[in-house]
């Protein structure tokens, strides 16, 4: 027998996590639905006119509109059968009895440096107490939808230095999450400029992890997905956007929303709809995603077992969750390296199989454990039979 390192890994229940996402959106009788085969997939700032090609790759929700909503915008988006999380203005106050805005979306980033109104440089984050004020204004005009919180990578790595005076104060991101419904964050390793982010997806799981210690219910977490090479070029693989999505499911995330902008090598607001094999991709995880959306929003087992590494340098992040047809368990590798791993399964969750999904294999538990192989970010989706 091998020796296995136990890496400090404990399954944690986050706040909110032993509740169905029916139980998340319930709150809002206009907000997202309540079923809980539905899962939130967007795509942020896209035009309208885009609407079917973004479907027909498994997306059901736009998050942004460019200077909107307008009432062509909203009309647009409605014979398309997209739904919307967009700001609150005049126009879409007007039109949010037609059943097509999902959601309110709050001001983009306010955590990061804001720029002066004299043009130059850089100030001050807005206050985490406007931002909670703002919020509360937003519930008044309309409580029966959330209101959609996105802040920046500091949410995920305290050395963002885009927070000006508060860079490297997480302590604030406490106070931000009062100012939302849903709280999503914005970070992306591979396209990022800095040697110390760059690759590393798993600031994508930190993120999610962070954020869902600091939410109560019915708030949830949201993660943003690179799939364009944003400002540097440097465009994640087909491999690399699908370990992103899983990194943000496995650690806990209840929607996702891909940045399909990119500003090299020429500025395109669409940029995801023009790469074929990124688009396929993406088009793939949708559907796994949209398959597994009834486990993804299940109730987690909360001591189900442990994973332990061979290589020492390994940790898999996972979670087993509880639904209809039996319990899943939901498994990514935290870094670059690759790793025999042991998952030792608690009695109690009494399997015998393991049934590694969209790969049509299947791995004998004995003895209460079962191995596999993990590459670097790799996800694994086991149903435990």
């Amino acid at each position: 027998m091998k020796e296995y390192l136990l890496l400090a890994f404990l399954v944690l229940v986050l706040p909110g996590a032993a509740l169905s996402q029916e139980s998340f959106y319930r709150s809002w009788d206009m907000g997202p639905p309540h079923d809980p085969s539905y899962f939130p997939i967007g795509v942020w700032l896209q035009d309208p006119r885009d609407a079917s090609a973004y479907k027909a790759a498994g997306i059901n929700l736009y998050v942004g509109l460019w200077e909107g909503p307008t009432l062509e915008q909203l009309q647009a988006l409605k014979l398309s059968g997209m739904r919307v999380i967009c700001p609150q203005n005049e126009t879409g106050l007007e039109y949010r009895k037609e059943g097509i805005i999902a959601g309110w979306l709050h001001r983009d980033e306010p955590d990061n440096a804001q720029p002066r109104r004299s043009g130059f440089g850089y100030g001050s984050p807005i206050p985490p107490a406007q931002v909670e004020e703002e919020y509360l204004a937003m519930k008044k005009a309309d409580p029966s939808r959330p209101v959609l919180l996105n802040l920046g990578q500091g949410a995920a790595w305290d050395g963002w230095w885009g927070r000006g005076s508060r860079s490297g104060h997480f302590e604030d991101y406490a106070e931000y999450v009062k100012g939302g419904d849903i709280i999503s964050f914005d970070i992306y390793p591979v396209a990022h400029s800095s040697e110390k982010v760059a690759g590393k997806l798993e600031l994508i799981g930190q993120g999610v992890e962070r954020l869902s210690r600091l939410i109560r219910p019915p708030q949830v977490v949201w993660s943003f997905i690179e799939c364009t090479g944003v400002k540097t070029g440097n465009k994640p693989t087909p491999e690399q956007i699908r370990s992103e999505v899983w990194m943000a499911l496995v650690h806990g995330a209840r929607g996702i929303v891909y940045f399909a902008h990119e500003w090299k090598p020429a500025f395109s607001s669409r940029a995801l709809l023009k790469d074929t094999a990124t688009y396929r991709e993406v088009t793939r995880i949708n559907q796994q995603v949209h398959e597994l959306a009834a486990v993804l929003n299940s109730p987690e087992v909360g001591h189900w077992g442990a994973a332990l590494a061979e290589n020492p340098k390994v940790h898999v992040a996972a979670r087993v969750v509880k639904h209809q047809e039996g319990m899943c368990l939901l498994s990514i590798s935290t870094g670059p390296e690759s790793s025999r791993v042991r998952f030792l399964i608690d009695p109690e969750v009494a399997a015998t199989q393991a049934e590694e999904l969209w790969e049509n294999r299947q791995i004998a538990i004995q003895a209460g454990a079962f191995e596999d192989q993990f590459t670097g970010y790799q996800p694994h989706i086991y149903r435990l039979k």
